[in-house]
């Protein structure tokens, strides 16, 4: 608890605070924000990262692209916003003169990582091509900064070098992000469907990779890596699939937890993300709209506690920033997260908004001007601050808010620079108290503490958040709020009653800000569910009326209930058409559920490119959604692929694809139709591999009502003889 002194001190400043009211101040407006939340300025803002400065504002950085069509190809850019609502273009990262001397002439820069800590902007980025191999050797670049909008000074050398594979060429070292853990290193996540991601400890100063990394995802699945640290767990997103197939991206988001930031990283099944039949629970996928692809993201969480995604996407109707075939259009969008059972889920499940919903809460209730928030305290003094953050408060013994903080849920954030013993005091019963390197949390009785990494310095800016629900109280210190931790305490929750906020200690505070916390949404979504069958085969004789073949594979035998399918050596992308196909009609009604069971044994850990048999959706050899089991390189992974007609001139054809679930030996798949706002036809994929439990994913747009069916292929099969997939049923239920 905090000394009597200090105590006292507090008590004489709300004595003597005339003028402390107990009214709430009213709620700021909601601001609404609509996606693409880029589009006043760019037409594409493609990998997203995004911090708040001290200044108040949220800044976002993107990859090296033109902003729009035939526009200038700029070096990584920036952009700035105080509200989501509105943004200011901030020019780029890097210019010829400015870009890192040992990239070679031609490197993009891709996928800009932004930090903050040791009293500087960090940012981490990757090069393509390096003058030391010239013609692709990917590395790992870092740049600083003294403010978010730069300059910004790139070191002489990779900190993470090109990775060679062993056969003339090299592995994909691209997609950095890094992580303050509570450990008190720092670790950089990078690497891409070439190698698999890896994570490397950082010196303290996080310009050099130290020690042997370790591989946290198998190859051929993940990319664009984030690593957010929440309730004693570091959860692991990776998007995986195609980010840049124009109309056929498939691009999604999954997640894996460990207790180490160093993994194993396990999914809600507890399956590990470098198994073969690789893990992963859905962060966000498409569900249908115009959005599709949606990835590469970043984590923030607002003023008011909501964590929020910030990542990119593409309009499928739009999909190319240039002719097709070209660069693809990939606007910055923005979603809240919800966490589910646990795990991180995007509006519940929902996925991608389209229209406006609120925007991240900003700045601070409780007439705080987060800018300058000394105006809004008794006992504090206006500072000048420093040219990154102006004004700022200095709270030398005691200080508190001029207006009362309402009772039940509440977050208190800042910047702070702390003296050697601070607390933040809300509702009179909760107290954050840190004194040494310890960060010790009450609430009433209860008590707990944790240490501080021995190297904290806490003569710099970092970010102390204290938030109390219902359901938990929480005091954390961190870099700049981007899911790291230097240390979190927490315990269970309670109720506050009406209070001033108070601080007592010494300590100088800058992006103050007091708020309700925002209501947590703890339901998951609504996802498909079966009625009653409506038509279906159980292969028990013949096939029915409703059957019909699209190049009929002899070699497909309908016996003791079971229709078996030696896989065959066809495809049917691009101009590959020469695979069978089985359709049955669909019912009649604009909603219903399509279902088979699948058995098809591909092995594990070897290459079968591309093994795969499951449910399609077909229009026609150049128009379809196939949901299939498949065997991708040494992965074996669940696809949900789209084909259509990109170029209509030439028929030229565009193919992509969505993961969903986890694959196994004997798997269940379901695509549900229905017809969305827009009276399209929507056709949205589930699998399970207990027939019981569902795992709903990526939802794809026809342009006509589709025949379902089923198909059993490969580009190439590997393997002689090939294997046999085997259908229990095809069944048609109603859709509730």
């Amino acid at each position: 608890m905090p000394s009597k002194r200090l105590l006292a001190a507090a008590l004489t400043v709300v004595a003597v605070a005339a003028g402390t009211t107990a009214a709430q101040a009213a709620p700021d407006p909601v601001v609404k924000t609509t996606n693409p939340i880029t589009s006043g300025f760019a037409d594409t803002f493609a990998d997203p990262s995004i911090i708040q400065g001290r200044d108040g504002y949220w800044y976002a950085y993107a990859t090296s692209d033109p902003l729009v069509a035939n526009g200038p190809f700029g070096l990584m850019h920036m952009a700035r916003t105080k509200d989501f609502s509105s943004w200011e273009y901030l020019g780029t990262v890097f210019n010829d003169q400015t870009k890192p001397s040992w990239a070679a002439p031609g490197s993009f820069f891709w996928a800009p990582d932004i930090r903050y800590f040791g009293g500087k902007y960090v940012m981490y980025f990757t090069v393509t091509d390096t003058l030391a191999n010239p013609g692709g050797d990917p590395a790992i670049g870092v740049a600083t900064a003294p403010a978010p909008a730069g300059p910004w000074t790139a070191t002489d050398g990779p900190v993470v070098t090109p990775k060679p594979d062993g056969n003339g060429g090299y592995y994909g070292t691209i997609d950095p992000a890094m992580l303050t853990a509570a450990d008190g290193k720092r670790y950089l996540y990078y690497g891409g469907f070439y190698g698999g991601i890896s994570v490397t400890e950082l010196s303290p100063d996080g310009m050099h990779a130290v020690g042997t990394p370790t591989q946290v995802t198998i190859g051929d699945r993940y990319e664009g890596s984030y690593v957010v640290y929440r309730d004693g767990w570091y959860y692991f997103m990776g998007s995986s699939m195609n980010c840049c197939a124009g109309p056929t991206t498939g691009y999604s988001v999954f997640a894996g937890r460990s207790r180490s930031p160093k993994g194993p990283f396990l999914d809600a099944d507890g399956v590990a993300l470098t198994d073969s039949r690789v893990g992963g629970t859905t962060v966000i996928t498409q569900n249908g709209n115009k959005w599709i692809g949606p990835g590469h993201h970043a984590f923030m969480t607002d003023a008011a506690g909501q964590d929020r995604i910030v990542y990119h996407a593409i309009d499928r109707r739009t999909p190319w920033l240039t002719d097709p075939f070209g660069i693809n259009r990939r606007p910055m969008l923005i979603d809240k997260i919800d966490w589910i059972d646990g795990w991180p889920r995007t509006r519940a499940g929902l996925g991608p908004s389209e229209g406006p919903v609120p925007a991240p809460a900003t700045g601070s209730a409780l007439g705080i001007d987060s800018t300058d928030p000394a105006g809004g305290l008794i006992g504090a003094t206006r500072q000048p601050g420093d040219a990154v953050g102006g004004a700022t408060a200095k709270i030398a013994r005691a200080a508190q808010t001029r207006q009362t903080a309402p009772g039940g849920s509440l977050r208190v954030e800042a910047d702070g620079r702390l003296g050697s013993s601070f607390a933040t005091v809300l509702g009179n019963h909760v107290v954050a108290r840190v004194v040494g390197n310890r960060l010790t949390l009450a609430a009433g009785r209860r008590t707990t503490s944790v240490n501080l990494p021995a190297d904290f310095d806490r003569t710099q800016w970092n970010k102390l958040v204290v938030q109390v629900t219902e359901s938990s109280v929480t005091a954390r210190l961190n870099d700049a709020g981007l899911g790291d931790v230097y240390a979190e305490a927490q315990l269970p929750g309670v109720r506050l009653a009406a209070a001033p906020v108070r601080w007592i200690g010494s300590a100088e505070v800058d992006n103050l800000t007091v708020r309700s916390v925002a209501k947590a949404v703890t339901k998951p979504a609504d996802v498909p569910r079966t009625g009653k069958v409506l038509a279906g085969d159980d292969f028990d004789g013949s096939l029915g009326a409703g059957w019909s073949w699209v190049r009929k594979d002899a070699k497909a035998t309908v016996a003791d209930g079971k229709l078996s399918w030696p896989l065959e050596n066809a495809d049917l992308v691009g101009t590959g058409n020469n695979a069978g196909l089985l359709l049955h009609d669909s019912p009649a009604g604009d909603k219903w559920i399509a279902e088979t069971e699948l058995h098809l044994d591909t092995g594990q850990g070897d290459v079968r490119n591309y093994q795969q048999a499951g449910l399609i959706a077909y229009l026609n050899d150049n128009d379809f959604a196939r949901l299939g089991n498949v065997s991708i390189w040494k992965t074996r992974q669940t696809e949900y692929g789209r084909e259509l007609v990109a170029r209509p001139s030439d028929g030229a054809t565009s193919y992509g694809a969505a993961a969903i679930g986890r694959s196994a030996p004997t798997l269940w798949m379901r695509l549900a139709y229905q017809k969305n706002a827009a009276g399209e036809h929507v056709y949205q994929a589930g699998t399970s591999v207990d027939g019981k439990n569902w795992t709903w994913g990526a939802a794809w747009v026809l342009p006509a009502a589709a025949r379902i069916g089923l198909y059993a292929h490969g580009e190439f099969t590997g393997a002689n003889p090939p294997p046999v997939a085997t259908f229990d049923y095809l069944k048609f239920y109603e859709s509730k």
